[in-house]
């Protein structure tokens, strides 16, 4: 039998073909939480990309799936090449590599972080990219439970340390000889206990309190891993009673310390991730833009029979752009242009694209196949919710002249006074609708009792099929909507004045009060929210990344997925095309 040569790199090799192939499912499956966002929206335009996308995924996993394919690129040529049969043993990266895929198949989730320094001072921290200068720093190989817990992996031999020993006692004995002679000069000695393992121990703790756990002043805790560190070895000529000393001292400074690798028997399989189904709740919380979708005259009017046509529609009339010079009069002349006939010519294109979206798919169809596939089929038991800041400032916005007579009616049915029969209500809202009475049980909207929850009001912690999402939302919207002051009472708009425009919040300008409310709202009831508003949505996650380190930790399968399995989860969000108000706009509009 041929003896094979470099038997220890041909078992790193094939570690590393393993690990390279399994990187590919489980970076898109497993690694990081994706948000439960139903997204019935239609890309016209073919640019739009997914909430969830590759800029969600864990930061740092396309660096280590680069570092594995080089240096299997490099064993490969190695162990293929005749003459590595007399050459001495390659070095390789292997073993440090295969470690930090171990530590990250162990990691609690959320991961944040794979293979991320953190720089000394205000620098942003750094994720290595392919030919990128490594700046000074402390590297932290996997950063897990939502940013609240470090991994280090370190693969410092006992050799090494020896040897650091060695250089240390020579300089103590120098300096015994110089204190002998006489010479007084500096002494390279240390004045305390100290090596390169203790070092980097040190730097750990430091960056931690420069970098505290998202959303609290608290400093990750540390998991230092010595692969090939050894207090007790076999070959008493690697002993020294210090390496021991070390590892008892950086748990003294509180540092996790872990000894060998993982056992490969215990390491987590990688399987593929169960078929997700998204779902809505029976209640469904809405936000200003569906409030104003759901009184639209793109909903409600029948369709146009082609593209042209819808174009045709939307060209407003010489009524309709009397009354917008007539409201241009009133503004200062810098936004004249952006509001003059270029403004509205782009208006009513974007009015014709949204026909296009509701020929395509129809909102209230939309919303009627989704929920009767949890609810009976007539809807009975299904409830449509609101915020009171929301329907005010609806109510402002269609009763004024922007709403056409058919919307203004729709608007006041969806919250009719308390004296006004229910049935007359469901009739006016209905009317002159393309959709038979009642196809939705949308009168009346219900209003929560105040524009935010009350402090103690927290989605449920064990609620069946409820993502971990609700609470991460949940727990933003707060924080953001903390820094805001108190809002001046709304006042009675002018028929004939402009609209007062919504606030943005001062920790996003992409994000009004209002909205961040009716996410609350949904988040804390744990309710879908149903929003057409989907700039805000990914302004949302952003906020929720940079708060949390993801978007909450996803409950363990009691039984590992199969390739056909199934995993039902209620959406918290659930993202629709907007229909804005364009009744007015209508080539056929006269008031």
């Amino acid at each position: 039998m041929t003896r094979v040569r470099h038997p220890e790199l041909h078992d790193l090799r094939s570690q590393l073909r393993e690990i390279y192939t399994a990187m590919a499912t489980f970076g898109s499956t497993q690694l990081a939480a994706k948000p439960p966002i139903l997204d019935s929206s239609i890309d016209l335009s073919r640019e739009s990309e997914e909430f969830h996308s590759h800029q969600d995924a864990v930061h740092g996993l396309r660096a280590l799936r680069d570092a594995v394919r080089r240096d299997l690129d490099v064993l490969e040529k190695f162990l293929n090449a005749p003459e590595s049969a007399s050459a001495p043993a390659l070095s390789t990266n292997a073993p440090y590599l295969i470690s930090v895929w171990n530590e990250v198949l162990h990691a609690s989730p959320p991961i944040v972080t794979i293979m991320r320094t953190f720089v000394e001072g205000d620098q942003p921290a750094h994720v290595p990219r392919r030919g990128s200068r490594k700046p000074p720093g402390v590297k932290v190989d996997v950063v897990s439970e939502g940013g609240r817990r470090w991994v280090r992996v370190n693969t410092t031999k006992n050799s090494r340390l020896l040897a650091e020993f060695r250089e240390i006692d020579s300089y103590m004995t120098e300096s015994d000889e110089e204190e002998d002679d006489g010479t007084g000069r500096p002494s390279l000695a240390p004045k305390e206990f100290d090596n390169s393992i203790l070092r980097v121990g040190r730097s750990l703790l430091e960056a931690a309190r420069r970098n505290p756990g998202p959303g609290t002043d608290t400093p990750p805790s540390i998991t230092l891993r010595l692969t090939r560190l050894d207090p007790s070895p076999v070959d008493r000529k690697d002993y020294d009673p210090r390496i021991a000393q070390t590892i008892h001292t950086l748990r003294d400074m509180g540092i996790d310390v872990q000894l060998g690798d993982r056992d490969p028997a215990q390491l987590p399989k990688v399987s593929p991730a169960p078929v997700r189904r998204l779902e809505p709740t029976i209640r469904v919380n809405l936000d200003l833009s569906i409030l104003i979708a759901l009184v639209s005259d793109i909903t409600h009017s029948p369709l146009p029979s082609s593209p042209e046509e819808a174009d045709a529609r939307y060209v407003p009339s010489a009524q309709c752009r009397e009354w917008k010079r007539k409201r241009e009069g009133k503004k200062r002349p810098e936004e004249e242009e952006t509001d003059g006939e270029n403004g509205m010519g782009k208006h009513s294109r974007a009015l014709a694209n949204q026909a296009l979206q509701e020929m395509g798919r129809g909102l209230l169809h939309e919303l009627r196949d989704r929920l009767s596939s949890v609810s009976s089929p007539d809807l009975a038991d299904v409830e449509f919710w609101t915020t009171p800041e929301a329907r005010d400032r609806c109510l402002r916005i269609v009763l004024s002249k922007i709403g056409g007579p058919h919307e203004k009616r729709r608007a006041a049915a969806l919250f009719p006074a308390p004296d006004t029969p229910l049935a007359e209500a469901v009739d006016r809202y209905w009317e002159d609708s393309r959709y038979p009475r009642a196809f939705l049980p949308l009168v009346p909207i219900r209003v929560f009792s105040s524009s935010v929850p009350p402090p103690d009001v927290e989605p449920a912690a064990a609620a069946d099929a409820l993502s971990p999402f609700f609470r991460v939302l949940a727990r933003t919207c707060r924080d953001i909507l903390a820094q805001e002051a108190a809002p001046a009472p709304p006042q009675a708009v002018d028929e004939d004045e402009e609209i007062e425009r919504a606030a943005v919040t001062k920790a996003n300008p992409r994000l009004t009060a209002h909205t961040v409310q009716s996410m609350l709202w949904g988040a804390v009831r744990g309710w879908t929210t149903l929003t057409a508003n989907k700039s805000s949505v990914k302004a949302i996650l952003r906020d929720i990344r940079t708060a949390e380190g993801g978007y909450g930790a996803a409950a363990e399968p009691a039984t590992a997925p199969t390739a056909a399995a199934v995993a039902v989860e209620k959406a918290a969000l659930w993202v629709v095309d907007p229909r804005s108000l364009a009744e007015g706009m209508r080539s056929d509009y006269y008031e």
